[in-house]
């Protein structure tokens, strides 16, 4: 709606209205009603003029509309005392606004149960709270309770409660203005009398719920009895008029002893719907199951009885005399009659020292439809500048879908304001994405929602209360970590949630990296925490060690660690695909910074400075000869202090990324193969000088440098290396075509060619065949008696 701003420069202005059933040309009473209760609704009326906030209005015809003349001064501009601007009054159109609120402020048609729910959740706490001062109020009226009875023959759903109810006057300010809230008035009303204080658990305050029964119904009625009042009174609108109808009740079978009985004549596409006992129950379970009020609903149910069994004589027998007792049988009926369909107290309510644990599981259980025993939970109520109540848990099992791992959007955590369910679905306002595995509910009185209540709008005090849960959650975790056994099967399950923080969330840094577990060169078995490690390092050592691959049996078999091994340093082992952008997202723990061994300038601590400083001036040349024979495959060759067995590694310059991000980034499926080459960190081979390969290529780039024997063993031992390292090769099958051939010239004449030994068997055989056969005949040996002496088998 935008302010008007036409003007006029005579001394009135004119606004003609079109003809609709709220503006009749015949100013009856009903009609003046309507048009009182669509802008006027506190106003007088006075010989076909309406007076408003010192306006005055007259109405009369014109054509086929009504024209309603208004003193400008009043109305449309008004002159500020300075006289430097103009100021404007808004307007708004009732039809437009209606459908507004029907068509476009809710997501979904079910909300309206919730909605009237909670009006007659309202209606029951201010008599409630009335009848404190005035029990006369109460009368005996019954039970303070709510009913729902749907019925599919008529196609409508009625919503009764024994609440305070609403005279003739309430009915043409709350349900005749829009946007008027009868709940804000009496909160309002209260605040003003600090002696009686305020009742927070009223629920609605934006005055627009009531209209979402037009989501479903094609009229709604509205049957009223206040006990302030003598007389019962309907209200009655249809989704599609601006205009409602007010009448007095004078059946004397539908006279309410007190409170209100919402009737819905459902639309024909919702019939079936929302008749339905069972989606009835289901709605009021899912979104007002934690009323303070009982809400019962019409069920179908069933029964068994027992019934006499009627047996007919059979031919020749008699008919038993009517005295005897006769065979009875149980027979199952169904009956329609009330059902209990809420808890009226939840258990974030209740004193956590009063619930058992059994409880807890069992709500965790029916809330999150769960079978097996949550791993831990915390119940808990923050006070002071936000105020809410909570009961959390950690699931004992982690989602099937690995998507639910990056989808922000889970229905874990369930909203309540005032006991009253909001919503299930979050973007991440109260849990952050790498905690979206904790489930739970969150209850306050005061959260920011829009008027649907369903969206939770970005305010502070929604990170305030973010802030909270996230840091309840790591307590609750950091107590389950003091239990190895408990924690293991959380670390199963949810780990990689929690190295997502380690990127995610840089502000928890803190809370996040002690509950960080990892296997190691020393804890191969048995997963460490890094304050275990930190507490086995030796004094001198000043980093935390670390190499990601893709395997358990990859990290211990890599020749980047066979140094540390032998100097007792522990490494720890990164396995999983997020770990390594985990670990360099942390950088550094208590002082201790973390270094990757598969990357250049590994400081060891303790090296013999002078004999690396010989062996580097030592094997100047053959790096030099090994860079000009591998070219652009390396940025350079140079002396290793990290090998003892192996002849030589690649290494990953300190920027870009290392051999197992290379792999990771490569295997997305949707990854961009431009970047590879530009963020693919430089490769330098480091060579072994204790190695005898090393040791002889050193021999050869001396006495032989345009060999082409040794510059194929220089490619062997590059493509080998890549392997080693954890690099893919460019062309597998040069590489394999290589291989075999110094497969060839190793094993080529070593025990003799087979062909030639065959060959020389035949022709000794061909020469002695003659004086052979002569002799003697040739002697059959089955294969069963051939024995050898070193036979196993012949004892």
């Amino acid at each position: 709606m935008a302010p008007v701003l036409s003007r006029t420069l005579t001394p009135s202005s004119v606004a003609s209205v079109p003809y609709s059933p709220l503006f009749s040309s015949k100013l009856n009473t009903q009609n003046r009603l309507s048009l009182r209760s669509g802008f006027l609704h506190q106003n007088r009326v006075k010989n076909g003029s309406f007076l408003c906030s010192g306006l005055k209005l007259e109405g009369g015809k014109r054509g086929s509309g009504v024209v309603v003349r208004c003193e400008a001064s009043a109305v449309a501009e008004k002159e500020t005392s300075e006289g430097s601007g103009e100021m404007f009054e808004y307007q708004a159109e009732v039809s437009r606004l209606m459908n507004l609120i029907v068509h476009s402020l809710y997501s979904h048609k079910e909300i309206f149960l919730r909605e009237l729910v909670s009006n007659a959740s309202d209606a029951l706490d201010k008599l409630r709270f009335l009848s404190v001062t005035d029990p006369s109020l109460l009368g005996d009226a019954g039970e303070l309770e709510i009913r729902i009875k749907p019925d599919p023959e008529k196609g409508t759903i009625t919503i009764s409660d024994t609440g305070i109810g609403m005279t003739r006057e309430d009915l043409i300010d709350c349900l005749g203005t829009i946007a008027q809230s009868g709940t804000s008035k009496f909160l309002n009303a209260l605040k003003e009398n600090k002696d009686l204080g305020s009742d927070n658990s009223l629920i609605g305050q934006f005055g627009v719920g009531f209209y979402s029964a037009f989501l479903v119904a094609e009229k709604v009625s509205v049957s009223t009895k206040s006990p302030k009042s003598d007389k019962q009174y309907i209200w009655e609108a249809s989704a599609d008029s601006s205009s409602y109808v007010i009448k007095e009740e004078t059946d004397p079978e539908k006279q309410l002893r007190r409170g209100t009985e919402i009737t819905l004549y459902l639309k024909d596409d919702d019939k079936y719907e929302f008749t339905e006992p069972s989606r009835v129950q289901g709605l009021v379970k899912n979104y007002s199951q934690f009323v303070s009020f009982p809400i019962y609903t019409w069920q179908e149910k069933s029964r068994t009885v027992e019934v006499e069994e009627e047996e007919e004589a059979k031919e020749g027998e008699e008919t038993p005399p009517e005295g005897e007792k006769k065979k009875k049988k149980t027979k199952t009926e169904k009956y329609w009659d009330w059902e209990l369909a809420n808890e009226t107290k939840p258990i974030w309510m209740r004193n956590p020292k009063e619930v058992e644990k059994d409880q807890y599981n069992e709500f965790y259980k029916k809330t999150f439809n769960e079978f097996l025993d949550p791993l831990a939970y915390t119940h808990f109520t923050t006070e002071g500048e936000v105020e809410f109540r909570s009961v959390i848990y950690i699931p004992g099992m982690a989602p099937m879908n690995n998507e639910d791992v990056v989808n922000p959007k889970t229905k874990n955590i369930r909203l309540y304001v005032k006991r009253v369910f909001i919503s299930d679905d979050f973007d991440g306002e109260l849990f952050p994405r790498y905690l979206s595995f904790v489930k739970g509910v969150v209850d306050s009185n005061d959260l920011p929602l829009n008027v649907s209540r369903e969206i939770l709008q970005e305010s502070r005090i929604v990170r305030i209360m973010r802030k909270r849960l996230v840091r309840k959650t790591f307590d609750m975790i950091q107590e389950l970590a003091e239990n190895k056994e408990d924690y293991k099967k959380f670390w199963e399950n949810f780990g990689k949630f929690v190295k997502l923080g380690c990127i995610e969330d840089t502000g928890n840094h803190k809370r996040i990296t002690p509950l960080l577990r990892f296997f190691s060169s020393k804890s191969e078995d048995e997963l460490i925490s890094l304050d275990e490690y930190v507490d086995n390092m030796d004094e001198k050592q000043n980093a935390i060690y670390y190499i990601a691959t893709d395997s358990l049996k990859s990290a211990k078999s890599a020749p980047f660690l066979e140094k540390l091994v032998q100097k007792d340093i522990e490494v720890l082992y990164l396995v999983e695909p997020i770990d390594e952008v985990a670990i360099q997202n942390l950088q550094t723990y208590k002082e201790k910074k973390f270094v990757d061994v598969s990357k250049e300038d590994l400081e060891l601590g303790d090296t013999d400075e002078v004999k690396e400083r010989e062996n580097k001036q030592e094997y100047i040349l053959l790096c030099d000869w090994m860079k000009q024979q591998l070219g652009d495959k390396v940025a350079k060759v140079q002396v290793s202090n990290r090998l003892s067995s192996s002849p030589c590694v690649l290494v990953s310059g300190k920027f870009g990324w290392s051999a197992n991000m290379e792999r990771l980034m490569k295997a997305q499926t949707l990854g961009d193969t431009s970047t590879l080459e530009f963020m693919r960190g430089r490769r330098i081979m480091e060579v072994n000088p204790d190695h005898p390969i090393i040791k002889d290529l050193h021999a050869a780039c001396k006495n032989a440098p345009e060999s082409s024997e040794a510059k194929r063993a220089v490619d062997l031992l590059y493509e080998t290396a890549l392997i080693a390292s954890g690099f893919t090769p460019d062309s597998p099958a040069e590489l394999g075509g290589k291989i075999y051939e110094m497969m060839a010239v190793a094993l080529g004449g070593k025990w003799g060619r087979v062909e030639e030994t065959e060959a020389a068997a035949y022709e000794s055989t061909e020469s002695n065949s003659d004086s052979t056969s002569e002799s003697a005949e040739t002697e059959v040996v089955e294969p069963s008696e051939v024995r050898t002496e070193t036979d196993p088998w012949s004892s």
